[in-house]
């Protein structure tokens, strides 16, 4: 099958979304089918205010529409709502084409943190861009419930995976401290809520593996903090294999790639029971889920690291692409 995955979201930027989307287009094509990426890649780009390490395409339409009307896509999926899924989403239903679309991320939640914008406002925007989708994908199950309570339609879960064999225990440790350490993987921005967790009263090291725009602010603020930038693959894993509790203090993700990650390698994770971390975490055995964060890190250092490990292995990215496809709208049914 000829598949088409659009996106204002890919490298080089380092999230969940990219991940997603780069290992299910792997898996793909292992299988036998077509993958065409359309990206910001080919266009002339600007950064997202407040946030430069993303670039938006500027006006992308006629290259868009020159590029799917010389591809014949059997199935198109529309990744994310910027300028890119704008484009790939009017193309459709100009021409009367199905098409599917995903909700990765909790953008009203995002911009209302920055800019004084309802929510509602922003839902409504986002009901507006998915509601023609045949069927709009969702990580987990509360996020489904959260959709439908703002009146979204046709949601379906489309779950998500880790690579095993790169994020596993390993012996050898890459941080080197006297005590315990605490660690947070991922963007170091204002959504991530990581002043919840770098306020904490803990009996160790905090490790923040990543970087974002407000890196250097809490560098200031925390001193005592070990701040690595980015890591990648195996170096990655085994930063995070060797900590003792993943800590990962956002509220407004709708899955949180990373602590499956960090499950995979055999570390608790400890979180707030919010979107994301209840789905993704088995409480009291692969972490623990309070409102109370610090409460929640010393709690998670008691749990047997065999439990998150076994309940990553459950969660490939064989399985992951299997759901995918099982939730794409091909222009020809059962012709795959």
């Amino acid at each position: 099958m000829k598949i088409v995955i659009a996106t204002d979201a890919w490298h080089p930027q380092i999230n969940g979304v990219v991940t997603t989307l780069t290992r299910t287009g792997e898996v793909l094509r292992q299988q036998g089918h077509e993958i065409l990426y359309i990206t910001p890649e080919p266009f002339r780009t600007v950064s997202l205010p407040t946030y430069k390490e993303i670039r938006l395409a500027i006006l992308p339409g006629r290259k868009i529409r020159r590029i799917l009307g010389e591809f014949h896509a059997d199935a198109i999926h529309i990744a994310t709502e910027g300028p890119v899924g704008l484009a790939v989403r009017a193309y459709c239903l100009r021409n009367k084409l199905p098409f599917t679309s995903s909700y990765h991320t909790q953008f009203p939640e995002y911009i209302r943190l920055r800019f004084p914008i309802p929510l509602a406002v922003c839902y409504r925007l986002l009901r507006w861009f998915h509601s023609p989708a045949v069927r709009t994908m969702v990580p987990t199950e509360s996020q489904r419930k959260k959709l439908e309570a703002w009146n979204f339609n046709n949601l379906i879960i489309w779950a998500r995976g880790v690579d095993t064999e790169i994020f596993k225990p390993y012996e050898c440790e890459v941080v080197s401290m006297e005590r315990l350490t605490f660690i947070y993987v991922g963007r170091v921005a204002v959504e991530k809520n990581l002043d919840s967790f770098l306020s904490l009263e803990l009996p160790g090291t905090k490790i923040v593996v990543g970087d974002g725009p407000d890196m250097s602010k809490l560098r200031g603020r925390y001193p005592d903090v070990v701040f690595t930038g980015y890591k990648f693959g195996e170096e990655l894993a085994r930063f995070i294999a060797a900590a003792d509790v993943f800590v990962f203090p956002s509220r407004t993700d709708t899955f949180g790639l990373v602590m499956l990650e960090a499950m995979a390698c055999g570390v608790p994770v400890a979180a707030y029971p919010v979107t994301g971390p209840v789905d993704v975490i088995k409480n009291g055995e692969t972490g623990i889920l309070d409102e109370d964060l610090g409460k929640a890190t010393m709690e998670a250092l008691k749990l047997d690291r065999s439990k998150p490990r076994d309940y990553a292995l459950q969660h490939s990215w064989l399985k992951s692409t299997e759901h995918f496809i099982d939730n794409l709208a091909p222009r020809a049914t059962n012709q795959y």
